[in-house]
């Protein structure tokens, strides 16, 4: 693929963390401005300064919810972790590849979301993950492999399947699941997905718990130590 086929490529992201951002943020959660009704959010954590990159998560909601939903995985954690979220809402109900079986508009707002934030926020591009729970990390898988050149880690909350367009580049990967989910049944979705993420040379951790279609706080706890080693 030339450089103009990836410029035209809708499962592709373009935005990447700047040497030298702005200063413009304060400590908080704000919206990010750029869509009327489904727009998303920002939270900045207390101790967030300029001159020290910080490690980014991207939270994606999952079907029928919003950013406010995607911020609440890791929020309560944010601020001892000094760590940015950014949750955009999808564009229609859930995401793209998911509704319309193809990579588009989803694709398109978080590439614009992500260039206000590195145009703004010194972000660590060695700590730069994306995330989600049910619809949100089956899309977190697919959009985060086929961006594994800027993701540097996958987290996925009861996923049900992954449809990356291409590989690229190594993230690392946590997957957790509980036993009694009724919604996405662990034995097709995250039981059949973690073969099929090794065995395509993934570092994965892979985790089940005890419980339903949910995030318990110590999975959250647990992928967030994983992604930010001692800052959890």
């Amino acid at each position: 693929m030339n450089a103009g086929d990836e410029k035209n490529d809708p499962s592709r992201l373009s935005a990447r963390p700047r040497k030298t951002p702005g200063d413009g943020l304060s400590p908080g959660l704000a919206p990010l401005g750029l869509a009327p009704r489904r727009d998303g959010l920002l939270y900045v954590p207390a101790g967030y300064r300029a001159d020290r990159p910080a490690p980014l998560a991207v939270l994606l909601h999952g079907a029928g919810g919003n950013a406010h939903h995607g911020i609440a995985l890791l929020k309560d954690l944010a601020d001892a972790a000094g760590l940015l979220l950014l949750a955009p809402d999808s564009r229609h109900a859930t995401w793209d590849i998911i509704a319309d079986d193809r990579y588009g508009p989803d694709v398109a707002f978080l590439d614009r979301a992500l260039h206000q934030l590195f145009r703004d926020a010194a972000v660590d591009a060695a700590r730069v993950a994306i995330g989600g729970f049910s619809d949100g990390a089956s899309y977190a898988l697919s959009l985060g492999l086929t961006n594994g050149d800027l993701f540097t880690h996958v987290i996925a909350f009861s996923p049900g399947f992954m449809a990356p367009a291409e590989q690229r580049g190594s993230p690392r990967i946590f997957v957790s699941h509980g036993t009694q989910d009724q919604v996405l049944r662990i034995d097709p979705c995250s039981r059949r997905l973690a073969p099929l993420i090794r065995r395509a040379g993934y570092d994965l951790r892979y985790k089940e718990f005890a419980g339903p279609h949910t995030v318990p706080p110590e999975m959250a706890r647990d992928a967030l130590e994983w992604f930010a080693p001692g800052t959890g």
